[in-house]
């Protein structure tokens, strides 16, 4: 079940120390409890640290852009994500909503409107089932750390390709069940490579390679004949 929480935390990814500071203040008013982070690296170390209930996101980060911190959350996470940005035009809310944020809110903005906001997306994760991964998994002796994207057999970091590394974090999300071709294929190259099943028997087998200890008969990355692919849980 989604975590219930009297005073939720709200953590705010923003640089700009004035609109923090602004922020913390109306928020504590509200009754959440609050944390700040003022870099993309350290927000996302603290969306994995802390487990906020929900994130505060400003796009114009120093040292990423926030939609790439959006797409890296959403690797591990379904933590609700509200965009304040000076960003304006239409195309960058379609492309921060495509990224996976949930909502969208533009500079100067009103404490009134966000608040209400903020608690339409905070009702929604909490009638959603937790379904979310936690920021770390392991599977034989293989280790992953969504938040820092690495890949470790017995604390030994395994190069991955993005290609390899998106494959890998499709069927760890679906962990147990069958992943199919076409959702293999949609989720790791895109729509139009749906039938491109060729793609995956090549990737598959540099995953099995770097992953199982005999890729020839694999104890975890299972095939599942005409179907699509498993990853075989302990």
């Amino acid at each position: 079940m989604a975590k219930v929480n009297k005073n939720p935390l709200i953590l705010v990814i923003e640089d700009e120390a004035p609109i923090r500071r602004f922020l913390k203040m109306s928020l504590l008013d509200h009754g959440f409890a609050f944390s700040e982070a003022s870099t993309g690296k350290e927000g996302l170390s603290k969306v994995a640290s802390e487990r906020p209930d929900l994130v505060i996101l400003d796009l114009g980060l120093p040292d990423t852009d926030g939609l790439e911190v959006t797409r890296q959350v959403r690797e591990w996470s379904n933590v609700p994500i509200i965009v304040l940005s000076a960003r304006e035009k239409e195309n960058d809310k379609v492309e921060a909503l495509d990224a996976g944020a949930d909502d969208y809110l533009v500079k100067p903005f009103g404490i009134g409107e966000l608040m209400a906001r903020l608690r339409v997306a905070l009702r929604h994760a909490n009638r959603l089932s937790d379904d979310q991964l936690d920021s770390n998994f392991s599977f034989g002796d293989i280790h992953i750390d969504f938040a820092k994207r690495q890949v470790l057999r017995n604390a030994e970091e395994i190069h991955l390709t993005p290609i390899e590394y998106k494959l890998l974090n499709t069927l760890v999300r679906y962990s147990g069940k069958v992943v199919t071709h076409k959702h293999l294929l949609r989720e790791t190259w895109g729509g139009e490579y749906s039938d491109e099943t060729q793609y995956l028997r090549v990737y598959m087998a540099q995953l099995r390679k770097k992953l199982e200890l005999d890729p020839a008969q694999p104890k975890y990355l299972i095939t599942e004949p005409g179907v699509g692919y498993r990853l075989k849980i302990d």
